[in-house]
C-alpha cells in the first residue's frame, strides 16, 4: 500500500528506491550490499537514478538466482490513494490508476528479501533487482550493468497478471518519431499557397488504416500491431499548419514482419508528403527516426527458470499457465542479454487505467512463490 502511494513515473523513481532501501536496511541488509547503477544515463529519457540492486551471498551451495520487478509506473498513477475493499485494492481517487503495475511486483520481490533477512532463512546466492524506466522502453533492463547482477543462472520477473501465469515470450517493438514539414500560408487569404502538415498526416494515417497497417495487422506474411499514439501540430485556425510531430510504434513477434510494418508506415508518410502540394507545386517533407525498443523472445518450454517457476507456483497452490504476450517486458532485454527470464504475475488487473485493481489473494500467492524461489525450496 505504501509503495503504490509513492509518485514515481519513468525517470523519477528515486522516492521508490529510497523506500525500498530503507526497508532493506531496517531488516538488516548491509549498506554496501545495496547499489544503484547508471542505466538512466544511457536512456534517451535521462532520469534521476539508475537501477537498484541488492545482493546476498548464499548460505546454500547452489547457482545464483535473480528476482526482479520494475520500479516505475505510468503517469496516470500519479496521486494514487490506495484503498482496500474486500479482497481488492483500488485507487481512492477515481481519476488515477493504482500503480500496482508494478509496485505490487516491487513489493513481492522486496517481501522475499525481507523475509530472508528477518528470519535468517537458508538460501542460494541471490540478486534482487529493481530496474527503472520499464514503461518507456525497458531502458533499465536494457542498460543494466550485467557485472552488478553477478551472473545469475535462474531469473524471475514479476509484472502484471494472475500469480499463476508464466509469460515465456513477448513481442518486439520499434518506436518511430515522424516530423512533417509543410508550408505556412494564410488559411483564409491564400490557403492554396500553403502545404498543410496536418493534411499530410491525415492522408498517411487514413492510408495505413485503409490498407490494414494500423491497429491489429493480419497479412499473409505475418501478424502484428501498430499505433499512432501522439500528434502535435498547429496553433491557429487561420494558418495552414507548417509542422507536425507524430510518434508511433510497430510490434510483432516476427522481426522480419515488424520491419515490414515499419516500412509501410514510412511509405505512407513519404507518399502523402509528395501528394499534398501548393498551387505552385511545393510539396511537404517528412523526417522519420526509428529505433528498436526491444526484440521479441520465446523461452523454450524446458528452460530451467520456467520449470523451477512452475514448481513454485504448484507448491504455492496455483495451476501454472504458460503464456505469450503482445506487450514488452524487462524479460525481453534480460533474455536478449543472456539471462533467460520468466515473468510471473502478482494480481494486477486493468493496468494503465483508472479502473486498475490489485487482487490481494493473487498478490499473497505471488509473495509465497517468490519466497519459495528465493530460498530454493520449490521442489
Amino acid at each position: 500500500m505504501s509503495l503504490m502511494a509513492i509518485p514515481g513515473t519513468s525517470g523519477q523513481e528515486q522516492g521508490v528506491i529510497d523506500a525500498v532501501t530503507r526497508e532493506l536496511i531496517k531488516a538488516g541488509a548491509p549498506r554496501d550490499s545495496i547499489e544503484t547503477d547508471d542505466a538512466h544515463q544511457h536512456s534517451p529519457l535521462g532520469g534521476s537514478v539508475g537501477n537498484l540492486v541488492f545482493k546476498l551471498k548464499g548460505t546454500l551451495k547452489a547457482p545464483r538466482r535473480l528476482l526482479m520487478a520494475h520500479l516505475d509506473t505510468v503517469p496516470i498513477c500519479i496521486g494514487c490513494q490506495p484503498v482496500r475493499k474486500c479482497n481488492r485494492v483500488q485507487s481512492g481517487d477515481p481519476n488515477t490508476g493504482l500503480g500496482a503495475d508494478d509496485r505490487a511486483g516491487v513489493a513481492v520481490v522486496l517481501t522475499a528479501a525481507l523475509e530472508i533477512l528477518r528470519q535468517d532463512l537458508p538460501h542460494p546466492p541471490l540478486t534482487f533487482f529493481w530496474p527503472v524506466q520499464e514503461e518507456v522502453g525497458l531502458h533499465g533492463a536494457r542498460h543494466a550493468k550485467l557485472a552488478l547482477l553477478a551472473k545469475p543462472k535462474l531469473a524471475f520477473n514479476w509484472d502484471g497478471g494472475p500469480a499463476d501465469k508464466l509469460t515465456l515470450g513477448a513481442t518486439g517493438a520499434y518506436r518511430m518519431s515522424i516530423e512533417i514539414e509543410g508550408l505556412a500560408s494564410h488559411a483564409g487569404g491564400a490557403p492554396e499557397l500553403g502545404v498543410s502538415a496536418i493534411a499530410i498526416a491525415g492522408l498517411a494515417i487514413a492510408r495505413l488504416q485503409q490498407e490494414g497497417w494500423h491497429g491489429s495487422i493480419h497479412k499473409p506474411e505475418g501478424t502484428g500491431t501498430s499505433n499512432i499514439g501522439f500528434i502535435q501540430a498547429g496553433g491557429a485556425t487561420n494558418v495552414v499548419t507548417p509542422k507536425a510531430e507524430l510518434r508511433c510504434e510497430a510490434r510483432s513477434h516476427d522481426p522480419k514482419f515488424r520491419k515490414q510494418i515499419v516500412a509501410a508506415i514510412r511509405d505512407a508518410f513519404e507518399r502523402a508528403a509528395l501528394e499534398v502540394k501548393s498551387a505552385t507545386g511545393v510539396t511537404g517533407k517528412v523526417s522519420i527516426q526509428q529505433r528498436l525498443d526491444y526484440e521479441s523472445f520465446k523461452l523454450e518450454n524446458h528452460e530451467p527458470c520456467v520449470l523451477v517457476a512452475e514448481s513454485a507456483v504448484k507448491l504455492a497452490g496455483g495451476q501454472p499457465i504458460r503464456a505469450i504476450t503482445n506487450g514488452g517486458l524487462d524479460a525481453n532485454w534480460m533474455t536478449e542479454r543472456g539471462i533467460p527470464t520468466v515473468t510471473l504475475g502478482c494480481g494486477q488487473e486493468n493496468v494503465h487505467t483508472v479502473s486498475e485493481r490489485l487482487n490481494i489473494d493473487n498478490f499473497e500467492m505471488a509473495c509465497r512463490v517468490a519466497l519459495l524461489l528465493a530460498t530454493g525450496t520449490e521442489a
